[in-house]
């Protein structure tokens, strides 16, 4: 069934928009299915079961952090991910650059756009972004590479349209701006309920689970 969904995905999507695999509470086994199927990047919720199944997969595929990040848990997750999609604020940001620059290495991140403007959900208000991403741009061990955003949870893709909107409205405005050292070449929105509608927006990364794995046992 997973690879089926893999390949059925692939050739759906349009030229230039890359898909990860949202593989919370998914086994070590149903990610390498995936990953021989043609997946190239997985998108994990967690540092610490992200952790587990590194220990198994490693790097046959791209490692992308799309769960909100703990400022503490900053050291595993930049000896895991090769992109932190979720990143929202300037401490979050300066804990991954202390990192990575003790590391050696450069993160490339994307700032979390809270599209809905809900106060109980991560991200950066669209209204702040610019002001958070000239405060990042200075830091020398993290490399910004576009924005993400979930948008609030609904049954209805149409519904979301107008997050994706605004969050493509947040980029172009950052893209013109040209700050050094900030490059506006990933739009990551979508999910499987709403992903069509996200590329239509403009998004050029989608993040799905469902439609690849099928649904989460109760409980997970």
């Amino acid at each position: 069934m997973i690879k089926e969904n893999v390949k059925k995905l692939l050739e759906s999507l349009p030229e230039g928009v890359r898909l990860v695999a949202a593989v919370k509470t998914r086994t070590p086994e149903e990610i390498l299915e995936a990953i021989q199927a043609g997946i190239t990047i997985i998108g994990h919720n967690y540092v610490q079961e992200a952790e587990a199944g590194f220990s198994l997969i490693g790097r046959q595929a791209e490692w992308h952090l799309i769960g909100h990040l703990q400022s503490n848990k900053a050291k595993k997750a930049v000896g895991i991910f090769d992109m932190i999609e979720t990143v929202d604020s300037f401490k979050l940001a300066g804990a991954i650059d202390k990192a990575c620059r003790n590391m050696g290495r450069t993160m490339p991140v994307l700032i979390e756009i809270n599209s809905g403007e809900e106060p109980q959900k991560a991200g950066v208000m669209p209204h702040d972004a610019a002001s958070l991403i000239q405060e990042i741009a200075s830091l020398k061990h993290v490399r910004i590479m576009g924005l993400m955003t979930m948008g609030p949870f609904t049954g209805d893709p149409e519904e979301a349209r107008p997050y994706f909107q605004k969050t493509r409205a947040v980029f172009d405005d950052i893209a013109k701006s040209n700050i050094p050292g900030v490059k506006m070449e990933i739009l990551s929105m979508g999910m499987s309920n709403s992903y069509q509608v996200a590329i239509e927006e403009g998004a050029n990364m989608v993040r799905i689970g469902t439609k690849i794995f099928g649904e989460r046992y109760a409980g997970q």
